[in-house]
């Protein structure tokens, strides 16, 4: 059992952007080490997972503006803890893991941590969207931000987060933030946590033509981002 220690002190939120999350919810929440609070940033669910959220005590946030990277933004601006952490809500990623990012954070290792994805079952991670992963990954080291994966498990401190001027509100968002948290010299590592085959179907990768096109705009979001 994970202790109020594994935060080193430190009030952790944890943001979990989720859209018609319901089946994955009561597991994923059930998940959250104590002294982590997980705010719920639903965007635009009709399924009933803001009502799932309050009932494991989730804080939920409305997000009217569709897109990953608003859900994302509308949970950190909710946030009031030192520390947060971005994790899906779709059970892919166990938030008993979160105190290992959060470690590497407040030993002075990194600005930023990332969840290194490791598949549990070929079924975690279909071949198209692993893929379509690396070929960004690689462009990413190309330019310097040491990376193997766009994990959606991350970690930082909040004040830092809030001052990267991150514009992209959709899909672009985690790629966005490699990229501005490398212009401020920011240190990125990874540490690597389990990866499980979701509950549903991927928003963005759950069909190789929508791997195709998540890799075209965060194409152009690199180029863009010079």
């Amino acid at each position: 059992m994970l202790t109020q220690c594994d935060s080193g002190g430190a009030s952790v939120d944890v943001v979990l952007p989720c859209l018609n999350e319901a089946r994955a919810l009561p597991w994923v929440l059930e998940r959250m080490p104590p002294g982590y609070r997980a705010i719920v940033a639903d965007n635009g669910s009709h399924d009933g997972s803001p009502r799932i959220a309050r009932d494991h005590g989730a804080v939920v946030v409305v997000v009217p503006e569709r897109g990953y990277g608003a859900a994302v933004h509308a949970g950190l601006r909710a946030a009031d803890a030192e520390v947060v952490c971005v994790c899906d809500a779709d059970a892919s990623l166990d938030p008993a893991h979160l105190p290992r990012l959060v470690t590497e954070l407040l030993a002075g290792r990194a600005e930023l941590v990332l969840g290194r994805r490791r598949p549990t079952s070929a079924r975690a991670w279909p071949p198209h969207a692993r893929l379509g992963n690396a070929v960004v990954a690689g462009r990413l080291r190309r330019r310097g931000i040491p990376v193997r994966d766009l994990g959606p498990m991350r970690a930082a401190r909040r004040a830092d987060l809030l001052r990267l001027p991150i514009a992209d509100r959709r899909f672009g968002y985690p790629l966005e933030l490699l990229l501005r948290a490398a212009q401020a010299d920011w240190r990125i590592i990874e540490t690597d946590v389990d990866y499980h085959p979701r509950i549903g179907r991927s928003k963005v990768t759950g069909s190789p033509l929508g791997t195709v096109r998540a890799v075209r705009d965060m194409s152009a979001l690199l180029a863009s981002l010079r």
